[in-house]
């Protein structure tokens, strides 16, 4: 986990704001830690859609269970395989992905292959969101994507910044 706090209401709401109910089927979340944005994201998204849940901690996954939510697909494994997963599903594109994999912690190559992936996976227009306490760190998501989109978020403990990336 990237914080000894979890992400609160505000935090939530931003990272889900951008979920299109009507057009975002799959979606998938990367590092959903104890389901706290889970929640929001099963929420905001369609009674038909489907989220697939990446979270490579058990004791966590243990606790993202007791979300019971025929929509959900827990996977207890690392982001960087989620091609894998999804392929056993017969998904080749998404909609969205919401992240908060704290990538400041991750190996340089780790983070850079989990970010690859995503884009792969992404369908033409979909989103790549993703969380963070410091905004230094945006370029990486210019680089990757070609473009990134800030928001800060002053009323979360603590304050962090929401980037969305558009795969073009």
């Amino acid at each position: 986990m990237g914080t000894v706090v979890r992400s609160g209401g505000p935090m939530c709401r931003k990272m889900t704001h951008y979920i299109d109910p009507k057009n975002d089927m799959i979606l998938v979340e990367l590092g959903a830690g104890d389901g706290v944005i889970t929640s929001y994201i099963l929420d905001r998204m369609s009674k038909n859609a489907k989220l697939f849940v990446f979270e490579i901690n058990k004791e966590l996954c243990d606790i993202i269970s007791t979300i019971k939510d025929p929509r959900m697909v827990l996977i207890n494994d690392g982001a960087q395989n989620m091609e894998t997963h999804l392929s056993k599903y017969g998904i080749i594109e998404v909609d969205t992905i919401i992240s908060a994999i704290p990538f400041l912690v991750l190996p340089d190559e780790l983070t850079k292959e989990i970010l690859s992936i995503s884009k792969k996976i992404l369908k033409k227009g979909g989103s790549f969101i993703q969380m963070h306490y410091i905004r230094s760190i945006r370029k990486m998501y210019k680089n990757i994507f070609g473009n990134v989109h800030t928001s800060f978020v002053p009323v979360n403990i603590p304050p962090g910044y929401v980037f969305r990336s558009i795969k073009e």
